[in-house]
């Protein structure tokens, strides 16, 4: 079933991605300040891009039409506000946008945020109107689903028809579960209050109600600036789905999910209606040391060190708030909270740095067959952009493979399944600890310079058997790894039949770097621009065709469109000259062991489960029409569930492996609750993980060649 959020288009996803801490270099040019902040903001963006991207494309009609699609798209995904009427008038622009935005011109912005406005509006004085009225599930009335296919409505009563559909699905989804849900307790025998369908229609009414005022509220939180940085991302996106602009606290959380560190009190916030609600305390952040804040806490005021009155957070929008809340190191804030219990108490925390865990590296070990062997769970390769030499994900691994060696483990399996990518430098370090030197990626700028990023250290800290996982989801940094081990037949990838297929670097450029003595405007944010290509040492991109794994094995994401070759417009393949480099001598039954792992996965049980699931998954994603009759939803849902019973045994599959955390973590685990509930969920996933089990099969019986084990460096 296909689900669109709103909220979801105005941020710029930046989990996929490859950054050289390179800075780019650009010519200086000075900038109107006496224009509109807007207006400057577009002059200097355009002008970063025409400087430094790698691929530069025509402004002209063609590109007009894609930036108009893609922001009216963004602005209205599902076509529940615009009208037909609307959308004509804003087709006038269409290929006029090329040229409004050399001009620095708003007037195609300034019209659709101001019609978006209103329709808001409009919608927001009849959606009380149609849910007051109980729906009537006993008519063969149906929804499409699929709103790209869906035309604009032609006037307001064609538009308010479309969001009775739209709550009638909502809440005949939630009447069916509260329906399955009383006669589940029943059934179990639990004393319960039976209700009648009238009653339970009018409960599924009123949480679409809810939901429905939270939505508003959510958008109505959003200002001019929200809008403005979809319009410009709808912009810069033409270039490549990777050129992406960061407003300031979009940049502040790209820094945050770059490091895995903050500097605050260690809380997740929500928004629900005017409060700013606690969600979860960080494990060793400052709230938590401190132990007075809850979750579901409301923090209603906040107070620095240096003021004498609070500021009333109530009803102001979550990222105002929350950086009113953060703040350096070292420094005070006073939270004024009401409590759970509902008392209102005055809560002083001293931030600090806090450390986001679950975007490290971790480690476990497992036994089987009395050989020990480790996984290494890697989710990006993470770094601090303002330092290299702080914490990242290369120092970490590094001491993870030190500590395996040190308990004897034989052989090793690096996870990056899911990992979107990160740091240029982490990977080219990681990838050094398993050979002695040679090359690890090579890198083309615009110009065709290419240089070849090496391995210098002739320190190899694992020299023991290599298993890498990877699925549809690794991207960039991680095919850089995956490949590179691949080429000097130092692994055996196992995973999708094809990785992500994303090989283009990007940096990110500071804006504010040509807004001299700039007091008007404030922080202008930055620019993650695609600057350069990588390619394998053997000279292939990775571009569109990814890394292709050793052994393919199906998985959920097999039949699904997710991978960069999904985008419309992804940089093309191509590829240069090799690099010079020698290949592991380490394995002597190399090819048997990926011949066999073959054979044993394609005869698997769990593998074909896995593969009727995906095909399955993929049905149930091309489903755009539903049915508002409850008999034959529920018909539709029986099908559901009937299917999810089938695959149960997915999830409940068990390969006997137990896995451990390292000694040093099980004695943080001691002091760390948190920690220890996180480790535990982790290693009962990995017992239940087949293909995890196929990797410790891999190693053990890959033979190392004791006489050869050394790699040789690169050719002078």
């Amino acid at each position: 079933m296909k689900r669109y959020n709103l909220k979801n288009n105005l941020v710029i996803l930046f989990l996929i991605t490859l950054l050289s801490i390179t800075s780019c270099s650009f010519t200086t040019k000075d900038f109107d300040e006496n224009s509109d902040k807007d207006q400057v903001l577009i002059e200097l963006i355009t002008y970063v891009i025409e400087q430094g991207h790698f691929d530069m494309k025509e402004m002209d009609d063609d590109f007009s039409q894609s930036v108009f699609k893609d922001y009216i798209k963004g602005i209205d995904p599902i076509k529940r506000h615009f009208l037909a009427s609307d959308f004509e008038e804003f087709k006038a622009f269409e290929t006029q946008i090329d040229d409004q935005i050399k001009n620095k011109n708003l007037l195609f912005f300034n019209l659709t945020v101001e019609r978006y406005k209103k329709r808001m509006e409009e919608a927001k004085g009849f959606y009380a109107e149609l849910l007051k009225e109980p729906f009537d599930f006993q008519n063969e009335e149906t929804i499409n689903t699929d709103y790209d296919q869906v035309d604009y409505a032609k006037n307001k009563k064609e538009l308010k028809q479309r969001w009775r559909e739209q709550f009638k699905f909502s809440t005949l989804s939630t009447y069916y579960d509260l329906k399955e849900e009383q006669a589940q307790k029943i059934e179990e025998g639990e004393e319960v209050k039976i209700k009648s369908d009238k009653e339970l229609e009018a409960e599924a009414r009123e949480i679409t109600r809810e939901s429905t005022e939270n939505y508003f509220d959510t958008m109505s939180d959003l200002e001019r600036r929200d809008w403005f940085n979809l319009y410009i991302n709808s912009f810069v996106s033409q270039f490549d789905p990777h050129t992406n602009y960061f407003a300031p606290q979009d940049k502040d959380r790209f820094d945050i999910s770059m490091s895995g560190k903050l500097e605050g009190i260690g809380a997740r916030l929500q928004k629900q209606r005017d409060n700013v609600k606690i969600i979860e305390i960080i494990s060793g952040g400052p709230a938590w040391s401190n132990g007075e804040l809850e979750v579901g806490d409301l923090i209603q005021k906040v107070k620095q060190e240096d003021e004498e009155e609070p500021v009333d957070i109530r009803g102001m929008r979550l990222d105002d708030a929350v950086d009113l809340i953060k703040g350096p190191k070292g420094t005070q804030v006073t939270l004024t909270v009401k409590k759970v219990d509902g008392s209102t108490q005055l809560i002083s925390i001293i931030r600090d740095i806090v450390e986001i865990e679950e975007t490290y590296a971790k480690t476990s070990t497992v036994e089987r067959n009395g050989e020990l062997f480790g996984v290494i769970n890697l989710p990006k390769f993470y770094f601090d952009m303002q330092n290299y030499t702080e914490r990242n994900a290369a120092s970490d691994i590094k001491k993870e493979l030190e500590r395996l060696n040190q308990v004897g483990a034989e052989g090793l399996v690096i996870d990056l399944r899911n990992n979107g990518g990160g740091s240029l430098s982490t990977v080219v370090d990681i990838a050094g600890f398993f050979i002695e030197k040679g090359p690890i990626v090579q890198v083309r700028d615009a110009q065709d310079n290419t240089e070849v990023l090496k391995d210098n250290d002739a320190d190899v800290v694992w020299d023991k058997p290599l298993v890498i996982l990877v699925n549809e989801l690794s991207a960039s940094a991680s095919e850089i790894l995956a490949a590179a081990m691949q080429d000097y037949k130092r692994a055996v990838v196992i995973g999708s039949k094809q990785t992500y297929g994303k090989g283009t670097v990007q940096n990110v450029v500071d804006l504010n770097r040509w807004m001299r003595n700039n007091t008007t405007f404030g922080d202008m944010g930055a620019l993650k621009i695609t600057t350069q290509k990588f390619y394998r040492i053997n000279g292939g991109s990775t571009q569109l065709k990814g890394v292709e794994s050793d052994v393919a094995v199906p998985d959920r994401f097999s039949y699904i469109d997710i991978g960069e070759r999904d985008y419309e417009n992804p940089m093309p393949w191509d590829k240069i000259e090799p690099a010079a480099y020698k290949v592991w001598k380490g394995y002597s039954n190399l090819e048997n062991i990926i011949s066999a792992s073959k054979e044993r996965l394609s005869s698997s049980p769990q593998i074909q489960m896995i593969d009727d699931n995906a095909q399955w998954i993929k049905s149930q994603r091309e489903q755009d029409v539903f049915s508002l009759d409850y008999e034959e939803y529920k018909k539709e849902m029986a099908q559901v569930e009937e299917m999810a019973k089938k695959f149960e045994g997915i999830t409940q599959y068990n390969t006997n492996l137990v896995f451990k955390s390292l000694p040093y973590e099980e004695a943080l685990m001691v002091q760390d609750s948190s920690l220890a509930e996180k480790r535990t969920r982790w290693h009962e996933s990995l017992s239940k993980d087949v293909y995890v089990e196929e990797a410790i099969h891999v190693l053990q019986n890959l033979n190392v060649d004791e006489n050869s084990i050394k790699l040789a460096a690169r050719k002078d």
